[in-house]
């Protein structure tokens, strides 16, 4: 059986945007999809988002999957460095970043809030080993984070990209209810 785990952006919930709907269009008898509110999202922590992953995941296997939103993707990236080594599905990571454009941190609150995930290191070595499908979306008008992070993923995860137009950050705010790209490339990971 397929698991596929949706992690959500900051400020969000498992209910907004896209990601109802791609649990509606990846479920089936092979695939079952987790979607569950992050603690405190509104102001995400390190220490209590990644533990908070850990007791939703049941096992890291060849059919577990990763779907993660803004920090939801650095979140699946800082759990699985705190694993030991185990071979799993692959990972799509949708408006990914390790930097943040200015908009997003302009008030001393989100910059704090920021901080932690900006400055603490990943440890991609040990992330890469756990798949070689991992893919990145980006939008080409996200105004939190800069085009130029496709690049720094594709160089520190060997990450497949793919970039779609006029999509902002890829969220509800924007708009953005479903996303073919999404889909597409979640079924190209797991083999459907």
């Amino acid at each position: 059986m397929n698991k596929v785990y949706i992690v959500h952006c900051w400020d969000g919930s498992k209910d907004d945007g896209w990601y109802p709907w791609l649990d509606k269009e990846l479920s089936n008898e092979n695939t079952i999809v987790y979607r569950f509110n992050m603690p405190n999202t509104e102001n995400p922590k390190i220490e209590e988002w990644v533990p908070f992953l850990d007791s939703m995941v049941k096992n890291l296997d060849s059919n577990t999957y990763f779907v993660g939103h803004s920090i939801g993707c650095q979140t699946i990236l800082r759990f699985l460095q705190s694993k030991d080594i185990t071979n799993i599905g692959g990972i799509l990571l949708v408006a990914p970043w390790l930097d943040l454009l200015p908009e997003a941190i302009s008030d001393p609150e989100s910059y704090e809030t920021a901080k932690p995930w900006l400055n603490n290191p990943i440890d991609f070595e040990k992330v890469k080993k756990f798949t070689n499908k991992i893919t990145c979306i980006f939008s080409d008008d996200d105004y939190f984070v800069s085009l130029s992070q496709k690049d720094i993923f594709k160089a520190v995860l060997n990450a497949k990209t793919v970039v779609v137009s006029n999509k902002g950050h890829i969220s509800e705010e924007d708009d953005v209810y479903e996303l073919d790209e999404i889909l597409n490339e979640c079924k190209l990971m797991i083999g459907e």
